[in-house]
Formats: C-alpha cells, sequence, structure tokens
C-alpha cells in the first residue's frame, strides 16, 4: 500500500511533510474471512444496550479493503456502506487506512467493483481533512470528470494547514480546478452553501429541574467510556432526580412525539467535564453527522442560566444555546420557539410560555450555520 504523503512529493510545500509513521495490523487469511461473522456478532451484542457498533479501527478497516476488493456475493452494499459510515474522519489510524485504500483506487494500484474512482474520491472528500488531502490534492491534476469531484471535496474542506500552499502552486501553475478551490474558499461557499437558522423550531422539551452540573451528565466514575460516545451517554443523570428516574427510556419515550427535543434546565453545565458532558447532552438531542460514526451535532439546549464554559462548548459543537425563563416548561411539553420574533409558544394552543428572549451572539446563528464555532474561526483565520 502507497503511503498517500509520498505521492505528493513532487509538488513545492511551505515546507517539508513530516513522513507519516502509521504501523499497520498484521492480517491472516482468517482476519479476513472472519471479519463479518465477528462484526456482526459485535452490532448484536451493541444493539442489546440500544446502541451503534463501533466506529472501524485499523485492523478491521484493513480486513475491509481486502474484501473491498474482491468481495464475497451478496456483500457489496454492507462493505460500501462500512466504507462510508463506519471509519472515523481525520487523522484516526483507521482513517489512515481508509484514505490509502481510496487514493490506490484513484491511482489504479488497486480496483474494486464496489467502489470506482469518482466514488473514491466522493469519499475522500467527506473525511474532513488529514490523510484525505493529499490525494484530494493531487486528483486536480486528474482528467476533468474526477478532478471536480476533488474540488468539490476541497471546497469544504477547511483543515487543509499548509497543504494551502500545494493548491496555490497549482493555481499559479495555470490549473483551472485549483484556482476553482482557491475562489470558493474565499467566497465561503463551505458556509453559505448550508441552511442556516429557521424562524421557528418545534420541539419537545425534557426538563430537568435545578441545577445539572457535568458531573451529572457525564460522571466522573464511568470517565473510562467518555471516548464511546453512546456508551457515555447512558449514564448520563443516571443518578435518580426529581422527574427523572431513568433518562434513555424517558428520552426515548418523548421522541414518539415526532419532534427533536430540547435539554432544559433552570440551571444547566456547571463543572469542568464540559465536551464529554456536551457529547452525552447532543447524543440525545442533536443529529446525525453524515459518515462520521457515533457522533452528533446540533441540538437545542435552553437554561434560565447556562454556565459559561458549558455554554462556549455548545457553540464548539455547533449546538443552539439559549438563556431564558424555563419556570413555565414542563417535562414532555412541545413548544415551538420563535427566533425571529424572541417568543416561545406552546405548539397547537399558542399560548405564550416565554415573551420576550433574546440569542445571546449576534453570531450565534452562523455558528449553528457552520457547524460549529471553530469552523468559523478557522475559515477567518
Amino acid at each position: 500500500m502507497a503511503d498517500i504523503e509520498e505521492v505528493a512529493k513532487g509538488y513545492p510545500a511551505a515546507a517539508p511533510k513530516k513522513p507519516v509513521a502509521v504501523k499497520l495490523a498484521k492480517l491472516s487469511a482468517e482476519d479476513v474471512s472472519g471479519f463479518k461473522a465477528a462484526y456482526d456478532a459485535h452490532v448484536a451484542e451493541r444493539a442489546t444496550q440500544g446502541m451503534p457498533p463501533l466506529p472501524l479501527n485499523m485492523k478491521q478497516v484493513q480486513c475491509l479493503g481486502e474484501l473491498l476488493k474482491t468481495p464475497p456475493a451478496g456483500l457489496n452494499e454492507f462493505l460500501g456502506d462500512l466504507l462510508e459510515n463506519r471509519i472515523p474522519p481525520g487523522v484516526d489510524d483507521a482513517a489512515y487506512v481508509k484514505a490509502n485504500f481510496l487514493n490506490d483506487v484513484v491511482t489504479g494500484a488497486a480496483t474494486s467493483p464496489v467502489v470506482s474512482k469518482a466514488k473514491a474520491l466522493q469519499l475522500l472528500g467527506t473525511m474532513q481533512g488529514g490523510y484525505n488531502v493529499a490525494p484530494l490534492v493531487n486528483s486536480l491534476d486528474l482528467e476533468k470528470e474526477l478532478a471536480d469531484i476533488a474540488v468539490a471535496g476541497l471546497k469544504n474542506t477547511l483543515l487543509m494547514f499548509d497543504a494551502f500552499y500545494d493548491v496555490e502552486t497549482k493555481m499559479k501553475a495555470g490549473n483551472a480546478a485549483a484556482k476553482t478551490v482557491i475562489e470558493s474558499w474565499a467566497n465561503a461557499e463551505w458556509f453559505t452553501s448550508r441552511s442556516g437558522l429557521p424562524d421557528s423550531m418545534t420541539v419537545t422539551v425534557f426538563k430537568v429541574t435545578g441545577e445539572t452540573n457535568t458531573d451529572d451528565l457525564s460522571p466522573a466514575p464511568d470517565a473510562w467510556s467518555r471516548p464511546d460516545i453512546p456508551l457515555h451517554a447512558l449514564a448520563m443523570l443516571k443518578i435518580p432526580r426529581d422527574g427523572v428516574e431513568n433518562c434513555a427510556e424517558q428520552i426515548a419515550e418523548l421522541k414518539k412525539k415526532g419532534f427533536p427535543l430540547a435539554y432544559v434546565g433552570d440551571v444547566v453545565g456547571t463543572g469542568s467535564s464540559r465536551k464529554s458532558a456536551t457529547n452525552s447532552v447532543l447524543w440525545y438531542m442533536g443529529d446525525d453527522i453524515p459518515c462520521i460514526p457515533n457522533k452528533r451535532g446540533g441540538g437545542v439546549c435552553i437554561g434560565t442560566t447556562i454556565a459559561p464554559i458549558f455554554y462556549n462548548t455548545m457553540e464548539d459543537s455547533g449546538a443552539l444555546p439559549i438563556e431564558m425563563d424555563v419556570a413555565d416548561m414542563a417535562m414532555g411539553d412541545v413548544i415551538v420557539i420563535d427566533l425571529k420574533n424572541g417568543v416561545v409558544k406552546r405548539h397547537g394552543s399558542g399560548e405564550v410560555v416565554v415573551p420576550k428572549f433574546a440569542l445571546k451572539s449576534e453570531v450565534l446563528g452562523d455558528e449553528v450555520r457552520a457547524g460549529g464555532r471553530i469552523p468559523l474561526i478557522l475559515a477567518a483565520a
């Protein structure tokens, strides 16, 4: 398997790239042939707790790559779904193997009846930055049909770092695809192509009275499970309190009303474990992120008071934190949050619950639209 970082050696960069050192797992024929049975058993085990399977690890992705080259009968869709949706993005070791496999398909070093060159480039464009960047940049030199797919992926990739200069060099050398990418970044198309906040949102209230600290949302005795967000979320509010006896079951029941849930509390997010606490809340209140396994973004958190550091972490996660008086909201209420006019009413009756509120920041809507505060900061840098 060729190292994707080596492929870019022929192009100048702002600074020498450090070699990538990922030690691949040793595979046996039994590992590959037994992959599906082992994975199915894992899926079944996790399902007993109401959880999705863990993202694939490096060795599993290696097995997946081998199977994709010569898929067993009837497994094309299954294998393709794993490749697209069950591997972490970025610089995880599993992402390294995925990006190398996809790059091999693009360059012709590997072939798969499941993954065409075009599909490989499309998948590289979903990996957010890291090991996928060099293959996408190199693909700007391919025939237009493939270069256009690389352009689409790079337009929405912000974590470029020094690879920006690789694209710039290509543009200066007359590469039209690279020029399109640079112009797209300059015009912030990654942002303007996203939907903004709606004028109003209808949500079901998950009300937790009193003070909720981050240890309630992410208990310290369960810290070992924090990297596994769905598992750790099972510990959220595990100690019964007024109105909350079984958090996961109550949330599942409230979701039957057909609306997204909003976490609502009197005082929310005091304490220090703000990231893992935010992950737990968003696992129940947020939305799945395409091609990113076991992590959710978005979601609404409402509090009469929201602790500043928790509020900031919610911003970073692309959630919508709103401070307003929640005294007249109860567990299971369905409310309409009128963001345009700053009013909250009961769904159906139109009864006013909160006569006036305002978002804390003028840019909060932009942060939600961007998928979090961090992308906005990176794009402005």
